[in-house]
């Protein structure tokens, strides 16, 4: 982990010089081995910061309808605001929102699945257990920045250094399926604790940037300077702090050296991205999936993100700005799966701080609720199908924590990573050391995964 102090330290020897956008990381690269990618396999998350309103996102249109149209007043979308009505392999048939198009497609194709009322859970809960405080609750509900570190990472009854993806990357790492030491996690979105693991660290990079140490040229003087930088880093200093903070940057240089010979081996792909923010995120991972046999990697996770959700008012404008960029890029990221031909390698699926309560604010918006819908898309995926079930559209009914349409989730974080990551090559063995609490759960396996 890099502290402020190997932070400052490193800083202030390399000068002038940095590592483009590639985040330091305290591992080293061995020589990448081009592979065959037969065997490959990538989760790709794409969590929606704010706490995105699911019951927006898709709706079923069977007899509740009527008290979602009801009850969800002002923030209930009518039958024209909503796409067609798309029949269901399992549970009613539904309707995405109509800034969805694409996803709606995906899902009448059977790329893309729906699993209902997704959340932090220690354990199962009824409501009577949550109102009388008889088993375990999830720390600090409702709130930002504690139900974004549960969904990342997995551990809902308090704080935890290490993220369940990065856990994964430890298995992975410890396993050797992959044949370099390039990062098993890379982030398109800034730091993510979900893969920080235990005995392995995430990269970050900024999709589109320079990946080079700037400040350096072709000329001599310049390439005098470059070799006295890396003479210093490569010399044992005898200062273990001093040391550490060598070892960060020569590694993460030795990172960025990788990705980017090993990009320069892409070719420009066909699929057109949307000039968005996370269409560009989506892109560079498929630019970096196209180029994963040369570095080696047969096993790699990848974190995206969409912001915005955060809808105590104004509900309906936001989600028609957002919902159009979350639709196109998702689809224009599946689209360039299929043109690489890992269609059936390649699985992404969406994360959000909590959804919303179904009863809007006087101001036309939305506040914090806990159990969501989720979404996953990939050539693998069992789509066309609902996993889990909606909850009772009754405010203070059966599958509400107050009265206000806050779902208790029936689905745990345990069990939709746990599909995912049993799909990517976790071991049932290994598994309880990713989801530490899962063994709490029925089932670990949601089936949503061929």
């Amino acid at each position: 982990m890099v502290t402020r102090r190997n932070f400052l330290s490193t800083s202030i020897r390399v000068g002038s010089a940095t590592v483009g956008s590639l985040a330091l990381r305290p591992f080293g690269l061995l020589p990448a081995l081009a592979q065959n990618g037969s065997n490959y396999r990538a989760l790709v998350c794409v969590f929606l910061f704010g706490g995105n309103d699911s019951n927006n996102t898709v709706v079923p249109m069977d007899s509740s309808f009527s008290a979602y149209t009801s009850l969800r007043g002002s923030l209930a979308l009518s039958s024209t605001e909503l796409t067609a009505a798309i029949s269901s392999a399992s549970g009613p048939p539904i309707a995405f929102h109509g800034k969805l198009p694409e996803l709606a497609s995906l899902y009448g194709s059977k790329e893309l699945a729906v699993v209902a009322n997704v959340g932090p859970l220690v354990q199962p809960l009824t409501q009577t257990q949550y109102k009388n405080q008889q088993a375990a609750i999830p720390l600090n509900l409702f709130s930002h920045s504690d139900q974004q570190l549960a969904w990342q990472t997995s551990i809902a009854q308090g704080h935890s250094p290490t993220g369940w993806a990065g856990r994964a990357a430890d298995y992975i790492s410890q396993s050797g399926v992959n044949s370099s030491g390039f990062p098993a996690f890379v982030s398109l979105a800034g730091n993510a604790v979900e893969g920080t693991g235990a005995s392995t660290q995430p990269v970050a990079i900024g999709p589109g940037q320079s990946l080079q140490l700037t400040g350096f040229s072709s000329s001599s003087e310049s390439q005098t300077r470059l070799n006295a930088l890396t003479g210093l880093i490569a010399d044992g200093s005898g200062v273990a702090l001093v040391q550490a903070a060598d070892d960060v940057l020569a590694n993460s240089i030795s990172d960025a050296n990788a990705l980017s010979s090993a990009l320069a081996k892409a070719t420009k792909l066909n699929t057109t991205f949307p000039n968005t923010s996370l269409g560009a995120q989506l892109q560079q991972v498929a630019q970096i999936i196209q180029v994963q046999s040369y570095l080696g990697m047969s096993r790699q996770i990848f974190f995206c993100s969409l912001g915005g959700f955060d809808t105590h008012a104004n509900e309906l404008p936001t989600l028609n700005t957002l919902y159009p960029q979350l639709s196109a890029a998702l689809a224009a990221f599946y689209s360039a799966t299929q043109e690489l031909g890992v269609a059936q390698n390649v699985t992404t699926f969406t994360e959000s701080d909590f959804s919303r309560t179904f009863q809007p604010t006087t101001a036309g918006g939305s506040d914090h609720a806990w159990g969501s819908h989720h979404l996953v898309l990939g050539g693998a995926v069992q789509g066309g199908k609902i996993y889990g079930s909606f909850p009772t559209f009754q405010l203070g009914g059966p599958d509400d924590t107050d009265v206000r349409g806050r779902w208790i989730p029936t689905i745990s974080i345990e069990q939709y990573g746990a599909t995912l990551s049993s799909w990517f090559g976790i071991p049932a063995s290994a598994l309880a050391a990713v989801f530490p609490n899962l063994a709490n759960f029925a089932s670990s396996n949601l089936g949503f995964l061929g």
